[in-house]
């Protein structure tokens, strides 16, 4: 019977392994390396003292057929077709890999962001951030893409008492239509944010930021939102990946190198057939696992498989638990001038994100919003 062991729990990696084990014959396991789902969506929620509902990885896959191993996977043999784990003495073996490891917080793009920063990506990380802001006075946001600005005012919303500041390279909210601008303009200001525009970070300290023309930033506390890294395990092993070490795959998400890999979610470097890379997110995580996974089912079953058809609708941004943007967006991801905004947005995002979790839990139900 084939083995076919997909490598992380996350958003992609669950909908992969329970659609692979329902939809072929192989033995399916998922293996990661916490025994616990993490809603990444809400870590910003997390980090403001929020509680977040606990979602063991067993509950998920119970009744899908699919074993969990919880466990790090430290290499990839793909020429033995071998996985080595922390725990384990002896490699395991597969026939099918499907690599979904996900992405980190890029904290040494800087110097000193990996001594000095807190960083949001991980459940751990954003407990250990949330403990060290009970006894905070400042906080500088460095990062102005989505999570920098959802952490943001997730804890200027939550902590009045906070003095928040969001610092970003660019413009803020440059992906936005005009209308999304002004409405996160509007927003940040009612909360209190201090917005630094066309500010780039040169280094992170103890005390604050430097910025590139010298100029000092205090703040006791530095969060790290400028971007995100993914493992190196595929280029470790071999794997063709691109220049950001995201696995290079074919338009049914098959390694180009490794024809019994598959890549789902932020690890892969997915494109659409314009050439447009596809941008790590979990809104294009859900439907790309989907359609590989169905990609896979067609080729165990002998038949031609399609190639991934994919299109964005929108982007959700919460700007604290009682207001929102939600950007609505052309195939390709440019902005319309069309937004919703306020409690609507913020209800409409919340629909979105418990969404998800009915997703992971019903696969086959369509993740293309």
């Amino acid at each position: 019977m084939t083995r076919l062991m997909v490598v992380g729990g996350g958003y992609s990696g669950v909908v992969a392994a329970k659609l692979a084990a329902k939809w072929t014959d192989a033995t399916v396991t998922l293996i990661n390396d916490n025994d616990r789902f993490v809603e990444r969506v809400r870590l910003h929620q997390l980090v403001a003292g929020q509680q977040l509902r606990d979602l063991p990885l067993r509950d998920l896959l119970d009744g899908s057929g699919v074993e969990l191993v919880v466990d790090q996977v430290k290499a990839i043999d793909p020429e033995a077709k071998k996985l080595h784990l922390a725990l384990e003495k002896e490699p395991v073996s597969y026939d099918i890999l499907v690599y979904a490891a996900g992405s980190l917080a890029d904290l040494d793009s800087v110097p000193g962001a990996a001594e000095h920063a807190y960083s949001v990506a991980t459940y751990d990380q954003a407990v250990r951030l949330r403990d060290h802001l009970v006894d905070a006075q400042s906080v500088t946001v460095v990062g102005g893409g989505l999570t920098g600005i959802e952490t943001a005012a997730e804890l200027a919303e939550s902590r009045p008492d906070l003095k928040v500041r969001l610092v970003t390279n660019g413009v803020l909210g440059e992906t936005l239509s005009q209308r999304g601008q002004r409405h996160l303009r509007r927003a940040l200001s009612r909360l209190g944010v201090d917005v630094r525009e066309n500010a780039r970070v040169t280094e992170v300290r103890a005390d604050g930021v430097v910025l590139a023309d010298d100029h000092h930033l205090p703040a006791d506390t530095v969060i790290w939102t400028a971007g995100f890294r993914v493992p190196t395990l595929a280029r470790d092993a071999g794997l063709a990946v691109d220049h950001h070490g995201r696995m290079v795959v074919d338009e049914t998400l098959r390694s180009v190198s490794h024809p019994d890999v598959y890549g789902v979610g932020d690890a892969a470097a997915i494109r659409r057939p314009d050439g447009q890379e596809l941008r790590m997110a979990c809104a294009t995580g859900l439907p790309t696992a989907q359609q590989a996974m169905r990609a896979l089912a067609d080729r165990l079953a002998g038949r031609t498989p399609r190639p991934v058809r994919f299109r964005y609708a929108f982007q959700c941004i919460s700007l604290g638990r009682r207001d929102g943007l939600i950007q609505f967006v052309r195939p390709d991801d440019s902005p319309r001038e069309l937004v919703l905004t306020g409690r609507l947005a913020a209800l409409y995002k919340e629909a979105i994100v418990r969404g998800i979790i009915l997703v992971e839990r019903r696969p086959t139900l369509p993740a293309g919003w």
